[in-house]
């Protein structure tokens, strides 16, 4: 099934152009990001996580609820910094039980955190606009952390929810959540992540009670060693660029590793058969995203291996376009996520 949404506005194509037209703040909060993401990678392949403390603006979690919404931050092995920032939605006491999102934070493996003030806010919105518990992993990062660090982080948070964790750190929130309908979700890295995590999932035997309904995959981060079209013609866009994402797989995959790994290269030449219970997925494609490509490839691989995938595509959209309130597309994006997410919850139940 593929959706092409409309585009913010109607205008000609400019195939020459490596984003389409922007808001200013748009525009700025860009040009920052990947200002910092390059000033922080260092030539030898590591990052100056101290120069990023200081530049990251990070919010605290609120135990009393703001834009509708209270959040907490939750410990599940403090020995490696694994945690979530849970988000609970303020009017969901009235509503009954209600899904949970787990969540995985996009970044390139290497960057940012579930606190850090564009996905505290992204995560307030989906939380309020889909009515569903959040909880957004802070899994451990490249190069410090390789592949696979992130998918054992995934799996283990869903171990702890799956073993009474919530319970036993939120009993309000967990009072709330449906964990027969639990979702995963992630852009960019993230949504590589979500995908591997939901593979374990599959495969990981027996599960007390939690169920995976589905998977929202917003522009994974997967490729490949051919060169794509999208890649050549969009080789310089915003944030993904080839010259970045290049420097990002060496900086996670194991020491050795080509883009053509598995972990990467999903359906590609190494690829494994794909679990029998992999959930059904919605796979979100921009028009300006150099990796484009991959993402509908990756649609296709599932199609092609009998699995549920819904395409969605937003012709003038960047990579991270969601993260930008601003943008219509982002609006639009979120609605259709609470619409995934209502058609397919309590489908996995035994």
């Amino acid at each position: 099934m593929t959706e092409k949404c409309p585009a913010a506005e109607l205008r000609p194509r400019h195939h020459h152009a490596v984003s389409p037209p922007l808001p200013w703040k748009t525009r700025f909060f860009i040009s920052v990001l990947s200002a910092v993401t390059d000033v922080s990678r260092r030539s030898d392949g590591t990052v100056n996580r101290r120069l990023l403390s200081f530049l990251e603006p990070r919010s605290p979690a609120s135990s009393q609820p703001v834009a509708g919404v209270r959040t907490a931050d939750i410990t599940v092995d403090s020995s490696r910094n694994l945690w979530f920032r849970l988000f609970v939605p303020a009017a969901a006491a009235a509503a009954g039980r209600i899904p949970l999102i787990v969540f995985f934070h996009g970044g390139g493996f290497a960057f940012l955190s579930p606190d850090g003030r564009a996905y505290d806010v992204v995560c307030r919105r989906i939380c309020r606009k889909v009515n569903a518990v959040i909880a957004s992993v802070n899994y451990r990062l490249s190069p410090e952390h390789r592949c696979p660090a992130p998918y054992e982080d995934g799996e283990d948070v869903l171990r702890f929810l799956d073993g009474g964790g919530l319970a036993r750190s939120d009993p309000a929130a967990a009072g709330l959540v449906d964990l027969s309908s639990c979702f995963l979700a992630g852009d960019s890295a993230g949504g590589n992540i979500a995908h591997h995590v939901a593979r374990r999932w599959a495969a990981g035997g027996e599960w007390k009670t939690l169920r995976l309904g589905g998977l929202v995959a917003i522009q994974p981060f997967f490729g490949g060693e051919e060169r794509t079209e999208a890649e050549i013609r969009l080789k310089g866009a915003p944030l993904v660029s080839t010259r970045r994402t290049d420097w990002l797989w060496r900086a996670f995959l194991p020491e050795g590793a080509d883009r053509d790994h598995e972990v990467v290269n999903v359906f590609g030449p190494r690829a494994a058969a794909l679990e029998e219970r992999y959930p059904a997925a919605m796979v979100v494609v921009g028009g300006f995203d150099p990796l484009q490509d991959w993402q509908r490839r990756y649609y296709e691989g599932l199609r092609a291996r009998g699995k549920e995938a819904r395409l969605v595509e937003y012709p003038d959209a960047i990579h991270a376009f969601y993260v930008f309130p601003e943008l219509k597309e982002s609006g639009n994006l979120i609605a259709k996520i609470a619409d995934f997410v209502e058609e397919h919850r309590n489908k996995e139940k035994d």
